[in-house]
């Protein structure tokens, strides 16, 4: 059956919009990439920041595109972000492939950071999970994409943008999305060199010409650019999926966060301004995020939130027996993933114990 064939409409979620967060609820947390990075704002010296930073930041107006209709958000403190890696080629990503005119979701995590910002669960999407995908009204060019049944799920964003991306995301979890935060190839390697390389530890050799990348088992401090290829590679490692290349970039998320705390990025304020120079550059955020006023706080909210508080997992999934090369939902295991976040709780291991998603076999490469 091709992805054609399998059109159909999808009923979503409806709920009100949360009241306005009080001011102390103002101050943003946010984890990035697969994201690819940590985009913090902060320390001394604002004044300055303010005027630089804020010529920097680019945003999407995902509320105005999306309109009513959208699952309703409790305001409990916690918070729900979208975070994308961009497969784009165009301009300085040109050197990863030709530029086809379009981009889809390379890397999709859902970060969910507790009511008290004490902890976070991470679920990983797999790109080539088959999904119903809702009609969307592109951010960008106005246009409307019909709705489609059992499709890819990074072709969301390549027929809709952000706001397309973000109604998939809510029309499968039926959890509102707070906020959205892109990253592409050139600005996840400059946050990488930024932070002044990542550590990781190898327990094979990893020889991946595809994402140019070649390692020896062992510790590496990877560039950007090794660091991209880290995250790329799925020939070298495991099974050769990409639920075998998710696992590396779930590893590599979490060594970015301790190297995040190892430079000193939450106490030195010229460490953190070079770095929140390059991440607003380097990402596209909602609208409401869009601003320096924003993103003030976000150093001091994020201080007790390191890797050993954030519980990383791919969303439960199997094979499709129609086609290997995609991957079906596993539609009560994934009941149980959104309702724990829904309810601010961690996910229970019994959601994944059955999934493809923890058998990619490159779990253990990296660490």
């Amino acid at each position: 059956m091709t992805e054609q064939s399998r059109s159909a409409g999808r009923i979503r979620g409806t709920g009100s919009r949360r009241r306005k967060p009080s001011r102390a609820r103002r101050v943003k947390r946010i984890a990035l990439w697969g994201a690819a990075a940590l985009v913090v704002v902060g320390g001394s010296g604002l004044g300055y920041a303010y005027y630089t930073l804020n010529g920097n930041l680019k945003g999407v107006d995902i509320d105005a595109a999306l309109g009513t209709g959208r699952p309703a958000d409790v305001d409990n403190g916690s918070e729900d972000i979208l975070v994308l890696g961009s497969d784009s080629r165009s301009g300085a990503n040109s050197a990863y492939g030709a530029d086809e005119g379009s981009a889809r979701a390379d890397t999709a995590m859902i970060v969910h950071v507790n009511e008290g910002h004490t902890t976070a669960s991470v679920v990983s999407v797999p790109r080539d999970t088959l999904v119903d995908r809702p009609a969307c009204t592109s951010d960008t060019t106005g246009e409307t994409a019909a709705a489609a049944h059992q499709t890819m799920f990074n072709s969301a964003y390549q027929v809709g943008g952000p706001a397309c991306a973000v109604k998939t995301v809510e029309s499968m979890s039926g959890i509102r999305m707070d906020h959205y935060v892109e990253v592409d190839f050139t600005g996840f390697k400059k946050l990488v060199d930024e932070l002044g390389g990542v550590d990781i530890t190898t327990s094979q050799a990893i020889d991946d010409p595809d994402s140019h990348l070649s390692l020896k088992p062992g510790t590496h401090t990877l560039s950007g650019e090794q660091s991209l290829g880290l995250v790329r590679t799925r020939h070298s490692v495991g099974d050769g999926s990409d639920l075998g290349r998710i696992q590396l970039q779930q590893a590599f998320v979490k060594a970015l966060m301790d190297q995040a705390k190892s430079v000193g990025v939450f106490s030195d304020p010229k460490t953190l301004f070079g770095l929140a120079d390059t991440a607003t550059k380097a990402v596209t955020t909602d609208s409401e995020l869009a601003s320096v006023k924003k993103l003030t706080g976000f150093a001091d909210g994020l201080k007790g939130l390191g890797s050993k508080n954030v519980d990383m997992i791919t969303l439960p999934v199997e094979y499709d027996p129609q086609d290997p090369n995609r991957v079906l939902p596993q539609e009560k295991a994934d009941r149980q993933v959104w309702a724990a976040l829904k309810q601010d709780k961690p996910v229970p291991a019994s959601a994944t114990e059955q999934s493809a998603g923890d058998k990619g076999g490159a779990g253990k490469v990296v660490r």
